[in-house]
């Protein structure tokens, strides 16, 4: 394919019907040149990437604009957690093949994100893959000097919070996989609907980066599962942890489907997909961050105290018994 006199590859090509119009930075350069120009302004950068594979993050049938949303989303839940502000991000995307209609929902739908979420497209690689399409994205985020929020910075005596609702993505999934879930379900398209799109389009916790920061002694999000991610969180910080299941938050319809015996409390805290915000908060500033999740309009649950010890977090139902998980969390290998 031709440019005038510039000869133009395929991949040249895609990258300016679908990419190069929402490439608004001008630190992209209008993806014309090999690398893109992130400004510095005397804070820290913040750089995190995940990679989201068809068959194990989407499904091979899940439409192209979810798909954008959720690997853009999944890595600004995690500069959410970090207190961090986004500044853009590199997307690379492996594809079988060339499908106008695919990618153009694809690339409509990742621009409305990065404009929705101030995290602009700043360039990347498109290659061809004989196998799962994939797309990769490694996003940027800023914070003043020194105060990003890490996993390691818990405490005897915190509060351990989390954002939105746990469980539901766990459910999406099965409802797409024609699971009990979905049987459960069968009959009220509404409630599935709203599992599904749980799964398939995360809400990251954007708004509610500023106050992390400024609150909490340590944090992630939950990506992998509520109870292995704190078991992660905990490690890092040399501590450990008492969770009241009863506390964790649930939709109404996943606390249905808990109590018909559908599924258990270890389908929502061990399931993964959440990309909620987890953290830890001191007694003496548990009010502020309330109240700053509040003015957000962001839903935060206490559900248990980090405590100074090197055990293993311990969850506890109603009657203050400990569960016996099976498993922690969802893991690729």
């Amino acid at each position: 394919m031709t440019n005038g006199s510039k000869q133009v590859s395929g991949e040249d090509s895609l990258i300016a019907r679908y990419f190069k119009p929402i490439a608004t930075d001008a630190g992209a350069f209008g993806l014309d040149d090999d690398a893109a120009v992130l400004k510095a302004r005397g804070e820290d950068v913040v750089v995190t990437t995940d990679a989201i594979i068809e068959g194990v993050h989407f499904l091979s049938g899940d439409p192209p604009d979810t798909v954008a949303r959720k690997a853009l989303r999944v890595n600004l839940s995690d500069l959410a957690a970090k207190g961090a502000k986004p500044a853009g991000f590199a997307l690379t995307l492996a594809l079988r093949s060339v499908d106008d209609a695919w990618l153009a929902a694809f690339a409509h739908a990742l621009g409305e994100d990065a404009k929705t979420f101030g995290c602009p497209l700043l360039g990347g690689d498109t290659v061809s893959t004989p196998g799962p399409q994939m797309v990769s994205i490694t996003a940027f985020g800023r914070v003043a000097d020194g105060k990003m929020v890490h996993r390691s910075g818990a405490k005897d005596g915190d509060h351990v919070m989390v954002t939105g609702t746990i469980g539901d993505a766990a459910l999406g999934l099965d409802v797409l996989k024609g699971g009990a879930v979905d049987a459960a379900l069968a009959g009220n398209p509404a409630a599935s609907e709203m599992l599904v799109s749980r799964y398939r389009v995360p809400q990251p916790r954007n708004a509610l980066a500023e106050a992390v920061r400024a609150y909490a002694s340590a944090a992630m999000d939950v990506s992998d599962g509520l109870a292995g991610d704190l078991t992660k969180l905990c490690a890092a910080s040399g501590v450990s942890a008492v969770i009241e299941t009863p506390l964790v938050p649930t939709s109404a319809i996943a606390a249905g489907l808990l109590a018909r015996g559908v599924v258990n409390i270890e389908t929502l805290i061990s399931g993964g997909d959440d990309y909620e915000i987890l953290c830890t908060v001191p007694e003496a500033k548990l009010e502020g961050l309330m109240r700053e999740a509040g003015r957000a309009g962001i839903a935060l649950t206490a559900i248990g105290r980090i405590t100074a010890t090197a055990a293993a977090p311990r969850f506890l139902d109603a009657e203050g018994r400990e569960i016996a998980l099976g498993r922690l969390s969802y893991s690729h290998f």
